[in-house]
């Protein structure tokens, strides 16, 4: 039977392996079930193949309609409502990151029982989902200390743009407190905080949008995993039963992506965990965590926008890959980069698509 095989740098086996990274990590990424192009996502994307490093991409972020319509006797013409949005600006830069193995035909490969160049493409997924998910978490959990990092690494784990702090409007904590440096070790999470989380939602002014699912108006909100221990600590008996069966309705019902892992559902809120939910933040400095907490978040439509440049000059490719060889063929550096972007959404200062939800949470060590 005959193979084929790339020689390093082969421009089809850039082009092949720069596909095959986005498609992996797509596959394999948590928060790909809530992306999407369309303004019902929770995180929209938009490529804009003419923009490059340090560009900007503008993403217009709809709000709700508020007219009263109109009624027998009255005229349509002249009474329509105008769609309002308000425009989002998203910095895209470069990022990448490379890994050195030993070339196929030296002896450390030779007695190496799998392909090095496959092991690092597999390496480099895993790598690229996990800063995706990081940036997504930094951002809409309001996670400012990144922002430090950021000053010395380039927002690397911002993506690439600085982290707003959460809104007062937008945030809720477990108890009584106040802030995050307030809660202790009895202000653990509860199905109460959902429910409240929930209500900030569908009220008052700028309320967030749910994204629909089969007809039907849902959120999303993830958890840490000790807020999850939490939660099916404080649940009533039978009642983390109930969670577990409505995501399991859910999925069979509509086939929605977002019930795919899901740990269940509650109050049309769509729960997952994430390891990447972020600490508390020290609302006295803003750059210092607070390690007894953990910020879940409560997710509506266009709650954060992501963003693609051009990457390769050898066609549409989300990643560029590249192969080089160095030490005389005995080393094999492999590289994978991207430009793109991602930023929680605001208007008017105002959190657009985000709950977060602040509790008592310390993980086992």
């Amino acid at each position: 039977m005959s193979t084929t095989s790339f020689a390093v740098g082969d421009a089809m086996a850039v082009k092949l392996f720069g596909k095959e990274l986005a498609e992996a990590e797509r596959d394999t990424s948590d928060i790909s079930k809530l992306m999407g192009e369309d303004d019902e996502s929770v995180i929209q994307i938009k490529s804009d193949l003419g923009k490059g490093p340090g560009d900007q991409i503008t993403f217009a972020l709809r709000t709700r309609l508020s007219g009263r319509g109109f009624t027998e006797g009255q005229k349509a013409q002249g009474n329509s409502e105008g769609l309002s949005f308000y425009s989002q600006a998203l910095l895209i830069n470069e990022l990448g990151h490379t890994i050195g193995v030993r070339s196929k035909n030296t002896i450390d490969a030779q007695r190496v029982p799998f392909d090095l160049r496959q092991q690092g493409k597999n390496a480099l997924v895993q790598w690229w989902k996990d800063r995706r998910s990081v940036w997504f978490f930094n951002q809409v959990c309001g996670y400012t200390p990144a922002n430090t990092e950021a000053a010395t690494s380039g927002s690397v784990f911002c993506g690439m743009n600085s982290v707003l702090s959460h809104t007062t409007t937008r945030r809720i904590w477990a108890g009584t407190a106040a802030n995050d440096q307030s809660l202790t070790s009895s202000d653990t999470f509860t199905v109460s905080l959902l429910d409240k989380a929930k209500e900030i939602a569908m009220t008052g002014n700028n309320m967030v949008r749910p994204i629909m699912v089969g007809g039907q108006p849902k959120y999303v909100c993830y958890l840490d995993p000790a807020q999850v221990t939490s939660l099916r600590t404080n649940a009533t008996s039978g009642g983390w039963q109930d969670i577990t069966k409505a995501a399991m309705a859910g999925m069979d019902a509509t086939k929605n992506p977002i019930y795919t892992g899901a740990l269940g559902e509650w109050n049309g809120i769509v729960l997952r965990v994430s390891q990447d939910i972020t600490q508390g933040v020290n609302g006295s400095t803003s750059t210092t965590a607070v390690t007894t907490v953990r910020r879940a978040v409560l997710l509506g439509a266009q709650a954060a926008v992501c963003g693609f440049g051009k990457s390769s000059d050898i066609g549409p490719m989300k990643y560029r890959w590249s192969e080089e060889l160095f030490d005389h063929g005995r080393e094999l550096e492999l590289g994978a980069w991207s430009v793109g972007g991602m930023k929680k959404t605001q208007f008017n200062s105002i959190d657009f698509g985000v709950v977060t939800i602040s509790s008592y949470a310390v993980r086992q060590s």
